[in-house]
């Protein structure tokens, strides 16, 4: 959800809008405008048709939005921190703590289906009764589209695949038989791939027979299996991580850098012999400052190299994730978005206690993998 802007508060959640939103109400304002309504209420000006159908894009924007507020009203109702909700192309996603139960994650996940039930019932309602009694065709058939097109996301999120809502359900069911919520991960992010695939063919063929919309299906696929196989990786890895100390997985001690040195201080005397592809930047008093990552010192013209302070170019230690040693190994994880991401800076009180790196990740993964091996 790179790109996304805070655009406010939903019931007390905050609110971003990714670059792709615009973009989704054009489109489907378009469709509905050009095709969709002269079809259902034929013989009404283009400025109509225009007019009303970025209307039902912007209603079809809403009922995302109550869709993914019904997750985060249900999972607050169930004592879980929710940090966002995201609007973008392919829908919403709303950022939360993971749940402790089975029973937590199924009520939350099947909230938002139900909230879009429910507008589909309300629309279609709406439309029919507004057709029959007043005669207005265009807004008749603006609430019947939004009806359906609710309806749709209804049971398509239902599909029993994570990411999607029914993956969830699958996921609190088998965690609920089985007692592991690991197990429970791990069958969802399977399924979610297997439903990648084959939304991807499916896009294809509908590609192939002449169909641009098939390319839709396409993208929806690609990003079901890619976010599917980082929740199977994230499964597996989760017992390898259980009760683990972010001590006992940083790299100590650091390699560090003044952060008032220059660009090309920093590269002669430091990077140049660092076996990390990241250091650790501390200030006049030694005390952790920032991070900056080695490849992107490379990237810096030369002319401004003698110019720039390192610290000028790195990621401040504000908008670093950080933790303490004895801090559970998982938590810190839990703190990572797509503005916090690796490494993490162990600190202990005002001094540099180390960093976690995403080799450091690869490297429990890899002992969880031979452990694996061995067991079998």
């Amino acid at each position: 959800m790179n790109n996304s802007v805070r655009m406010g508060r939903v019931l007390g959640v905050p609110l971003r809008i990714h670059w792709t939103v615009p973009l989704l109400v054009v489109l489907f304002g378009y469709s509905l405008g050009s095709q969709t309504l002269p079809a259902m209420a034929p013989d009404q000006s283009n400025a109509t048709y225009t007019i009303a159908g970025l209307a039902g894009a912007l209603l079809l924007l809403v009922s995302l939005l109550a869709h993914e507020a019904a997750h985060a009203v249900t999972a607050r109702r169930k004592g879980i921190s929710v940090q966002s909700i995201t609007l973008w192309a392919l829908g919403g996603m709303t950022r939360m703590d993971r749940p402790l139960t089975a029973g937590s994650t199924f009520w939350i996940a099947v909230s938002g289906p139900l909230t879009s039930l429910l507008a589909s019932v309300l629309a279609l309602g709406a439309g029919i009764g507004l057709d029959t009694l007043s005669g207005m065709a265009v807004p008749a058939a603006v609430l019947l589209w939004l009806g359906w097109v609710n309806l749709v996301l209804a049971v398509f999120n239902l599909l029993p695949a994570a990411p999607l809502d029914g993956g969830r359900v699958v996921q609190a069911l088998t965690w609920w038989r089985t007692g592991d919520q690991d197990r429970g991960e791990r069958v969802a992010a399977r399924a979610g791939q297997v439903l990648g695939v084959v939304l991807i063919g499916l896009g294809w063929i509908v590609v192939l027979r002449g169909a641009v919309s098939g390319l839709w299906l396409t993208v929806i696929g690609f990003f079901v299996v890619i976010v599917a196989g980082a929740e199977h990786q994230r499964a597996r890895l989760a017992p390898a991580l259980r009760g683990m100390r972010a001590a006992d997985a940083m790299t100590s001690p650091v390699e560090t850098c003044q952060d008032w040195l220059t660009v090309q201080r920093c590269i002669d005397d430091v990077a140049a012999y660092a076996r990390h592809s990241v250091l650790a930047l501390i200030d006049f008093e030694g005390r952790p400052s920032g991070l900056v990552h080695v490849p992107r010192l490379a990237r810096i013209p030369a002319a401004q190299r003698d110019t720039l302070r390192v610290r000028d170019v790195a990621t401040p230690r504000a908008r670093c994730t950080t933790c303490a040693p004895d801090d559970l190994l998982q938590d810190g994880l839990e703190k990572l978005s797509s503005a916090r991401a690796l490494p993490i800076l162990v600190t202990e009180g005002q001094n540099l206690a180390g960093v976690i790196t995403a080799d450091d990740i690869s490297r429990i993964a890899r002992r969880q993998a031979f452990r694996g091996a061995e067991s079998q």
